[in-house]
């Protein structure tokens, strides 16, 4: 018996918040998907869920990979489509958090539910043995929880919670189908509240509401010293309790009260008096447009608890608490978070030292290793590094010295002792050979299921090295290396993975040994971004010298080497994640193929700096529309998907928008699970060595629209000038672009080659270059980050 999922037909039940999102995910992942709700009271049958199919358009961060993708789900309700389950290989129940609803269900729906189905239910929170205490007994072994991170198609974490019964063929599958179809990190819960994530992520921000009053600070304050200054998203603390909408806070904090009347630490299981007041109001955060913090105008205002009422939101981190938090020696940091009589400082220190308190106490109840805790933290909460291997870094000895004299003196917030093994002579939890179990008291390896081979380089915690592959060759700006499967990786070693003359002469290189002495190439990134363009500073620099003839070369040498790209005699693939701008996105252009994780956000960026594409990117847009539309057929049509995604700078929202945007072609692949991307260029670079790859020939015939198309481009611009959408200088541009996208001032339906072009982008961007409001604008870029409209 193999332990395959085989899954054509998906069905979730429930078009709520989470339901109506997963099911969104699953038809971005290509799955057959069908959605169901209750019948509508009035109206056609499937009304709630058209409703919340059409309610995911308008959700930001935007569910669907791409806005079509709505009408590829399929609606059903509970009275007439029960009949489309018996189809389904996967049902996923996602309705509201209580027992006797989902237990009624379950009972409405096992006669339909087919032989080798899979249920699984995405509660948050409640037991999955209990749930499945309904289910007839055939059914049992193939039901287990499933919990999704909200917004589940970014949160990378994926709990999967076995009952007692549940087969382990069946959780295998599902957990293979979870990684690479829906490119989640599964990580193993035991059937206890609110499982891993959320048991450890919502005591954090019970440990920090207390800390908050004991320490007399601010909302505001607590999120400037808990977001990005410790690793944290940049939502922190309270502004992410806004978002995730302080009803369902106060939902999974009664849910830990209800459910744990055992634990040390119960007496903090209960919503804060102002958390109350705040709901009974209506305040439920984002989705109410208030709640700790709000908007009103353009300025954000937050709940200030001595005054009952909104103040401005000014509060920041104290300088000499930044200060400890910029020290790069971890034991050094928290040997003076403890030490200082700040109290943001102060809280900080508490607010850690409860949560490895809690983590360490609760280890062996909840999860089978340390391991399982940080991914589910890191994954779930989007935190650099999860609490054990926070503690470990600092110094797990002293630190856990520390916390036992706390305990001593009073301080923790609950007087439990730490266990045993926290003293055992440990230096850690984590090492090379696995992660720290309990229950076994041993080091555990990672999981060897067949679908993490598929992983060279999984997400890796303290302690973990994965073997970097032997070099071939090296310079300043990148780094060419193999496992000794005929497919050599080029890395970019800059910072932002920028494209400088090192990064230029570099991929040169390793194209001439590829050829040599490997089937294939792969350009792919150590971490985000694929690469944030040219580099811009080095480029400045050599204007501001006054060096036109140097920058010139440059920008030759950047075209040369995406040519090199193309015309390599061993495909070139581009494994593309994160950012991929300016260059970054014309270098994937010129790829034999380019394989992008879903996560990819691409864009011709340049315009937004006051120049254009000059890496052979706009001439690669003029290639393929004289390719798509054919001979004597009309290019400036093909021309015109393409034009106002670079005028504009527009950028990708997904891998999927770049190919309807133009910016990567339909034959490209799109990979769910990023750090499966590797794997999947390395397999495509060998189908084409394998199957006889030859680049393509030199485009020497390229139909262009010439004069006339240059002109209808300038009709659209003058009327978007004219409605203020542009402003004169982006006109400027937008016209440049259009000049070299048409080839030119010559006559329509004139052949060029692919010289021609490249030489017209050349001229038209070291022209715009030595324009003030260029170099203005490239100023503004580097100092702030943000777009300079001038």
């Amino acid at each position: 018996m193999s332990n395959k999922l085989l899954v054509r037909k998906v069905a979730v039940l429930g078009a709520g918040v989470m339901g109506a999102q997963i099911a969104a995910h699953l038809t971005n992942a290509g799955v057959d998907t069908v959605l169901f709700d209750l019948p509508a009271k009035e109206g056609p049958a499937d009304g709630v869920v058209l409703k919340a199919i059409a309610n995911l358009g308008k959700l930001s961060p935007a569910p669907l990979a791409s806005k079509s993708l709505a009408e590829a789900i399929t609606p059903a309700n509970y009275e007439t489509g029960l009949e489309q389950l018996r189809g389904c290989d996967l049902i996923i129940e996602a309705i509201a958090e209580r027992m006797d609803w989902k237990q009624d269900l379950y009972k409405k729906i096992a006669p339909f539910v087919a032989d080798h189905a899979v249920l699984a239910s995405n509660t948050s929170g409640l037991g999955i043995n209990a749930l499945s205490d309904v289910l007839p007994e055939q059914l049992r072994h193939r039901f287990c929880g499933v919990h999704f991170f909200n917004p589940p198609r970014y949160m990378h974490l994926a709990e999967l919670i076995p009952t007692r019964v549940t087969d382990a063929s069946v959780l295998e599958g599902l957990e293979t189908f979870l990684v690479t179809t829906l490119g989640k990190g599964v990580v193993y819960a035991k059937d206890t509240p609110n499982f891993i994530g959320n048991r450890i992520g919502v005591f954090s921000i019970l440990a920090s509401i207390h800390h908050t009053a004991e320490f007399g600070l601010g909302f505001d304050e607590v999120d400037a010293v808990s977001g990005p200054l410790i690793g944290r998203p940049k939502s922190a603390t309270y502004r992410t309790s806004d978002v995730v909408g302080l009803d369902t806070m106060a939902h999974v904090i009664k849910t830990m009260g209800d459910t744990l009347p055992d634990d040390p630490w119960h007496k903090y299981f209960a919503a804060p008096k102002w958390l109350e007041a705040l709901i009974a109001k209506g305040a439920l955060g984002q989705k109410t447009g208030a709640g700790i913090f709000r908007k009103v105008g353009k300025d954000i205002v937050v709940l200030d608890l001595k005054a009952q009422d909104y103040r401005p939101s000014t509060g920041a981190a104290a300088p000499e608490v930044i200060e400890i938090l910029k020290l790069k020696n971890p034991a050094e940091k928290f040997a003076r978070l403890r030490e200082s009589q700040h109290p943001q400082a102060q809280f900080l220190w508490a607010t850690f030292r409860d949560l490895f308190h809690y983590s360490a106490y609760h280890l062996a109840d909840i999860a089978e290793t340390a391991r399982d805790v940080d991914l589910a933290i890191r994954w779930g909460y989007g935190w650099s590094l999860g609490p054990f291997e926070t503690w470990q870094a600092a110094g797990w000895k002293q630190v856990a010295q520390w916390i036992a004299d706390d305990i001593v003196a009073g301080k923790t917030m609950s007087s439990a002792p730490l266990p045993n093994w926290v003293f055992d002579g440990r230096d850690g939890v984590h090492a090379a050979e696995g992660s720290y179990s309990p229950a076994r008291n041993a080091k555990l390896p990672r999981s060897t299921l067949p679908v993490y081979q598929r992983q060279r380089f999984p997400d890796p915690l303290l302690g973990e090295k994965f073997p970097a592959g032997e070099t071939v060759y090296e310079n300043d700006g990148v780094r060419m290396w193999t496992d000794g499967d005929g497919i050599a990786v080029v890395s970019f070693k800059t910072k932002m993975n920028t494209v400088n003359d090192h990064v230029l002469n570099g991929l040169q290189e390793a194209i001439g040994i590829a050829e040599r002495d490997f089937k294939g190439l792969v350009l792919w990134q150590n971490s985000e971004p694929f690469s944030a363009g040219a580099d811009l500073s080095g480029a400045m620099g050599l204007l501001q010298a006054g060096n036109v003839a140097g920058f010139e070369a440059m920008v030759a040498n950047f075209q040369a080497t995406s040519q090199r790209i193309k015309y390599s005699l061993v495909p070139v693939v581009a494994a593309v994640r994160g950012l991929a701008l300016g260059g970054g996105c014309e270098f994937p252009m010129h790829s034999a193929k380019t394989v992008a994780s879903l996560e990819s956000y691409i864009g011709l960026v340049e315009a937004g700096v006051g120049l254009l594409p000059a890496g052979g990117g706009l001439k690669e847009i003029a290639v393929r529309a004289s390719q798509a539309a054919g001979p004597g057929g009309d290019v400036f049509a093909e021309l015109k998907k393409t034009f106002e995604t670079v005028a504009m700078a527009k950028v990708s929202a997904s891998a999927m928008e770049a190919q309807e945007l133009g910016l990567m072609r339909k034959t490209d692949r799109i990979v769910f699970n990023a750090f499966e991307l590797l794997y999947v260029a390395k397999q495509e670079a060998l189908a084409l060595a394998e199957s006889g790859y030859r680049p393509p020939l030199p485009a020497r015939r390229i139909q262009v629209a010439g004069d006339v198309g240059i002109a209808t481009f300038k009709m659209m611009l003058v009327n978007m000038l004219e409605g203020r959408f542009i402003s004169e200088y982006d006109y400027e541009i937008a016209v440049r672009i259009a000049t070299i996208l048409c080839g030119g001032e010559v006559d329509r339906g004139s052949l060029v080659d692919e010289e021609w072009l490249l030489k017209l982008e050349r001229k038209h961007f070291v022209e715009l270059a030595q324009q003030e409001k260029t170099q203005a604008r490239i100023g503004h870029m580097l100092k702030t980050g943000k777009p300079l409209r001038n």
